[in-house]
């Protein structure tokens, strides 16, 4: 059983073997609807971009969309800007950084005593406000605030559009320390949503690619 993009150029039996794809998207439901255990989520998988998935268990699954921001973005970015190629300098640059020193946050906007309902803390603008002396280690974090940032909003607006409350993540993001204080973060803010990272969560597609095999995978089961 093959999935992914280049799972598409595979035409014969390799090592003697039938070679059969699965639909990239159908593996990426129920990988993180098994990894979950769970029964209805949107699953999000973190790979050089981002997609997702409304995955039910026993039903069918629905791709929802997707963005260009993700690992890509992250590897892109910090190989442009802070000359880091490597996952863990990037977050050992980030472990040294200031957000205060890249991000413009809605406290930097609103005066004190306003009543507002939005977190203080929250962004207001991804690179909004970037000092003189940002240090690489600030823009490496300011970096991968800006992919988790994004990925979640995006997450946010998927599930609420299709009535779900859990968010599960998966993909190799999943492994980046960041990841998990950002994403508690999010859940602490009200949206309505709870963001969860199982275990195993780098290998939901490939796992979710195995149980297709497994359990006899029908094309029809994405929709």
């Amino acid at each position: 059983m093959m999935t992914g993009v280049g799972s598409s150029h595979i035409k014969r039996n390799l090592y003697g073997l039938e070679c059969r794809r699965v639909e990239e998207f159908h593996a990426i439901g129920k990988g993180g609807i098994y990894l979950s255990g769970l029964d209805d989520a949107v699953i999000v998988s973190m790979g050089t971009g981002t997609a997702m998935v409304h995955a039910r268990s026993g039903g069918g699954m629905k791709h929802l969309g997707g963005t260009g921001v993700g690992g890509g973005t992250l590897m892109g970015l910090s190989k442009l800007l802070i000359s880091a190629e490597n996952v863990e300098h990037i977050e050992e640059f980030a472990g040294e950084g200031d957000l205060s020193n890249v991000d413009l946050r809605i406290k930097d906007i609103t005066a004190k005593d306003s009543n507002a309902e939005l977190n203080a803390e929250l962004t207001a603008s991804n690179f909004g406000n970037v000092s003189d002396i940002a240090t690489k280690g600030d823009i490496a974090l300011g970096i991968l605030n800006m992919v988790y940032e994004s990925i979640a909003m995006t997450s946010i607006f998927a599930a609420r559009s299709r009535g779900v409350k859990d968010i599960v993540l998966t993909g190799n993001l999943t492994k980046l320390s960041y990841c998990k204080t950002k994403f508690d973060e999010f859940n602490g803010l009200g949206y309505g949503v709870r963001f969860v990272i199982p275990e195993l969560a780098q290998f939901a597609t490939v796992i979710g690619t195995a149980l297709s095999g497994i359990e006899g995978y029908k094309s029809e089961e994405l929709i």
